[in-house]
Parts: C-alpha cells; structure tokens; sequence
C-alpha cells in the first residue's frame, strides 16, 4: 500500500458477506455461520479496546489537569489560611492560638464536604465499557433466538 492510497479508519467496517457454497453442503452451512461468528466476536473485540482506550484517555487528561488544580489550590489556600489567622489575631483581637484554631476548623470542615462530595460522586462512576457489553448482549441474544 502507498501512502496515497486512503486507509480505512473506522473501527467496524463491515464485513464482506461470503456468497454461500454452491452445493449448500452442511459444511458450508456451519463453515459459513462459524466464519459470521468468528467476525462478529473481532468486531465485538475491537469495539471493546476502542472504548477502554477512549475512556482512558478521557480519565488521563482530567487527572492531568487535576493534578494542576490541586497543586495551584493547595498553595493560595495556604495564603488564605496563613491571611484568615493574621485577620482574626489583629482585627477581632483573638490570641494567635485561637485564630489557628478557628482557622483549621473552618477549613477541616470544608475539607471533610468536598471529600464527601467526591466519594458519592466516585461511587456513580462505572469505568466498565457499556456500550460494547451492551452490543454484545444483543448480539448474543439474536444469536441464541434465531437458532432456536
């Protein structure tokens, strides 16, 4: 193949449907149905390894960025803290210990919500590729009704 000849590049093109054997022999029969199968389970596969690699994708760049925001929030948050002390000391005349303490309480308490937040959210998320068990399913269900 020469580099100006077009690639296919869909994952499920379609298969060429074989013409069945002239003499209608069992074998061809059971030679055509287990070629069908043999296509539609690489078909099947390849839909599956499509889907990982794009939900891999998807989960890399948000922990890529994630990441960043974790580590930018991380430092302004310890010069919020670091300003909200210094506030409550000088302002509001709270002894530096205790401005420590309000200060970490607020924060450990805004901490333990956002760590909530995320494990109900992460126990919704279902990393399993839907989509192609979904197909799958189908496609034995069609399977096992039309040979009975």
């Amino acid at each position: 193949m020469t580099d100006t000849e077009p690639r296919a590049t869909t994952l499920l093109s379609s298969p060429i449907p074989t013409p069945p054997p002239a003499n209608g022999t069992v074998t061809g029969l059971v030679s055509g149905i287990l070629d069908d199968a043999q296509t539609l389970v690489r078909q099947q596969i390849e839909m599956l390894k499509a889907e990982v690699r794009e939900d891999f994708k998807r989960s890399k760049q948000a922990a890529e960025f994630g990441g960043l925001g974790i580590v930018m929030l991380t430092v302004g948050m310890l010069g919020l803290v670091t300003a909200l002390a210094y506030v409550l000391h000088e302002d509001y005349q709270f002894s530096m210990w205790a401005s420590w303490g309000i200060t970490g309480m607020l924060f450990t308490v805004l901490g333990g919500a956002c760590a909530t937040t995320s494990y109900l959210m992460l126990e919704r998320f279902n990393p399993l590729p839907d989509k192609t068990f979904n197909a799958l399913q189908e496609n034995i269900s069609w399977k096992t009704s039309t040979n009975s």
